[in-house]
């Protein structure tokens, strides 16, 4: 065995030490009950995403570009500063978002945790799971649906502010032109997840609702 070999080898086996370890740590947190938030990574072709949860359901999906270790600073004040990476309390939301990449799965069956949402933009933020898969809205007309037809900007940062993308599919509302509007993630996120979904979207870039 050549030393590139070893070393290759040596840091597989000390990476599975160090997930076994947490493994235990984060069992033994839970039988204490000294978790409030867990979370973990996940790699999808939008790019590694953090998932978040609370004994409620999911709080938080986060994309890179927000900064991950900025948005487990942002869980630990406006939640509770005891959070552990735990990846088997998030296995589940895992494997429904990799069937969801795959094409396999077009809903998910996730209970989810809005209290970092005010009560306006939770009742935008639950009506986004109603929009079929495939299928996109306007801001305007999402506003009509939740009975507010004035209300188009507020749904629109609603949106804008979504805790949980993807899951609760904000990427499928847009602009009554049916340019893309703005998105947590990015126009780009915004319009691989539109692409995945109906292989013929062809909208056009903006960033105004």
């Amino acid at each position: 065995m050549n030393e590139k070999n070893y070393q290759q080898q040596a840091t597989a086996a000390e990476m599975q030490t160090l997930d076994s370890l947490q493994g235990q740590l984060a069992e033994k947190a839970r039988a204490l009950e000294l978790v409030d938030v867990a979370y973990r990574m996940v790699d999808s072709p939008v790019g590694s995403l953090l998932l978040a949860s609370t004994d409620a359901g999911l709080v938080r999906v986060a994309f890179e570009s927000e900064g991950h270790d900025r948005i487990l600073e942002l869980l630990s004040e406006k939640l509770s500063p005891r959070i552990l990476r735990d990846k088997s309390s998030l296995d589940g939301t895992a494997r429904q978002l990799d069937e969801y990449f795959e094409g396999t799965r077009h809903s998910f069956e996730l209970p989810v945790d809005l209290q970092l949402s005010t009560q306006f933009r939770r009742q935008v933020q639950l009506e986004l799971g109603h929009i079929d898969y495939g299928q996109t809205l306007s801001y305007a007309q999402l506003a009509q649906q939740i009975g507010k037809p004035k209300a188009v900007r507020a749904v629109g940062s609603a949106c804008a502010t979504n805790p949980i993308p993807i899951v609760l599919p904000c990427h499928r509302v847009l602009r009554t032109d049916g340019s893309l509007g703005g998105y947590l993630g990015g126009l780009q996120a915004k319009t691989e997840l539109l692409k995945l979904e109906n292989p013929d979207f062809a909208g056009s870039a903006a960033t105004l609702f």
